[in-house]
């Protein structure tokens, strides 16, 4: 038994559930399991269902959470059956990417969601955000058009696109598709930089190939798009700013087990501060965005003995932390337990020292979850945001089949769990992705956004998170920071 301790050419339309008729495009996790899942051997097989008789792991499909954790309900997927992916948040509404288009939620009553509506948009991730009047949608899957029809397509093609989609959501009950932006390496990621005549988006994409026509190496960027409030038909790319110039972590060889470096893989933008964190394959970067069409490295970090996969990126609400994900094994595999240990496919934490251009992110521990997880659930560190509570940081955290783990970083050196969300392993035989992907904390509550379950909703009841309730947001897109203060 592992040690419990370990833990292991654009048309405006909007497209509703009662018009669904085709069928759901191909769904793979973040960057990409088998979503057929794959056996393991029988003696893990048996391992996991020894740990399951023995309680040391809940059995399969169990709910269950610490003391100071509710979970007040659930939406199963409904008519689109693809993977569930991002989340975000404006006023009563809760908008959910997945795989196959994305579905609106009211949220005005948290323990009885209703669904609104329901986008047929397919292209994978599908990550999602708002801003005012617009919704958009990143496509990083290789399509035969920029329409809701496409199908799949080679990337070897030069007809093929990716890119970024603009949704006009004034009649949150029929979204209308507005514009779409072609972006080089399509759209993984995307990040806001709001204002008031303007949206800002940084396009984090990767992975070129001499073979691709519109994603050729080096890809040393990121796209950034303006879309006009105004006029978002006449959105279109004003730069692609390099910020690594000397090509970032080579990887391997030279670095064993470490992602090269060919673009970032998501950004957070913290614009009351005028910084900005990203999460770059090989590399951890810290940004000036005073001028937000121009972003500009500060300061650059790797971790070549623990990071494989630099992922995601979120600020303290002082901003003088940020905490990056490691995504080992692509969201896709079972780390989460005693072989990987308790210091890889983690977070980690860095302080931010120092002013201005000489500013400095300085290491200082990482975080696991300290929950055993089987062989058979994809577990790792994923998508999370901040609890805005006073004088605190924590923060509330995905990690797929480990479920949502809500955990302090006020001593950098000392993080710790301080509550948990999960349900036991989908199936003891076979490592099938699923679990939560995004879980955020908006206006009082905990939404998560499980991969095959689908929407949860949480509340935690905690002395040192109950501060939080009185702190209302208007709008949320986590990669957006807001200014809790």
């Amino acid at each position: 038994m592992r040690p419990r301790h370990f833990g292991t050419a654009v048309v405006a339309f909007g497209l509703l559930a009662s018009l669904f008729a085709a069928s759901p495009a191909a769904a793979t996790p973040d960057p990409g399991a088998d979503s057929k899942g794959k056996r393991v051997t029988e003696d893990q097989a048996a391992d996991v269902k020894a740990a399951i008789k023995s309680g040391e792991i809940p059995g399969v499909d169990e709910v269950v959470h610490s003391d100071n954790v509710s979970h007040l309900t659930n939406i199963p997927k409904q008519a689109l059956k693809g993977t569930n992916s991002d989340l975000a948040f404006q006023g009563k509404y809760a908008f959910a990417g997945n795989y196959d288009g994305f579905v609106i939620y009211d949220i005005s009553n948290p323990k009885q969601p209703k669904t609104v509506s329901q986008v047929l948009c397919p292209g994978s991730q599908n990550d999602i955000s708002v801003s005012g009047n617009l919704l958009f949608l990143s496509t990083d899957s290789s399509r035969s058009d920029n329409s809701c029809n496409s199908t799949t397509q080679p990337a070897t093609e030069k007809s093929s696109w990716e890119g970024m989609k603009v949704f006009d959501i004034t009649d949150k009950t029929a979204p209308k598709y507005v514009a779409a932006v072609e972006t080089a390496c399509g759209s993984h990621t995307h990040t806001l930089v709001p204002e008031r005549q303007n949206v800002y988006i940084y396009v984090s994409s990767y992975s070129p190939d001499a073979t691709f026509p519109d994603c050729q190496p080096p890809h040393d960027g990121i796209s950034v798009i303006k879309v006009p409030r105004s006029a978002p038909e006449k959105s279109a790319v004003i730069d692609f700013p390099v910020l690594f110039p000397d090509g970032g972590n080579p990887g391997a060889p030279t670095n064993p087990g470490v992602s090269k470096t060919t673009g970032c893989h998501d950004i957070t933008t913290f614009p009351k501060l005028k910084l900005a964190a990203g999460a770059c394959m090989g590399d951890g970067i810290l940004l000036d965005i005073a001028n937000p069409a121009k972003p500009r490295v500060i300061d650059r970090v790797e971790d070549n003995v623990n990071f494989a996969f630099w992922h995601s990126a979120t600020f303290n609400e002082r901003g003088d932390k940020v905490v990056f994900t490691d995504e080992l094994g692509g969201g896709g595999a079972a780390t989460c337990n005693a072989e990987v240990g308790p210091n890889r496919g983690a977070d980690g934490i860095y302080d931010i020292v120092g002013k201005g251009d000489r500013r400095k992110l300085v290491f200082r521990s990482y975080y696991k979850i300290p929950r055993h997880q089987a062989n058979t659930e994809n577990c790792v560190a994923h998508n999370g945001s901040l609890i805005p509570v006073k004088g605190r940081d924590i923060m509330v955290q995905a990690w797929y089949q480990g479920g949502v783990s809500i955990w302090e970083f006020t001593d950098s050196d000392h993080p710790k769990e301080i509550g948990y969300f999960e349900r036991g392993p989908i199936s003891t035989e076979t490592l099938v992705g699923g679990g939560s992907w995004s879980a955020y904390y908006y206006n009082g509550y905990i939404y998560s956004n499980d991969i095959a379950k689908g929407f949860d909703v949480l509340k935690i009841d905690d002395r040192r998170t109950d501060s939080a309730r009185s702190v209302r947001v208007p709008e949320l897109n986590v990669q957006t920071q807001p200014d809790y203060r």
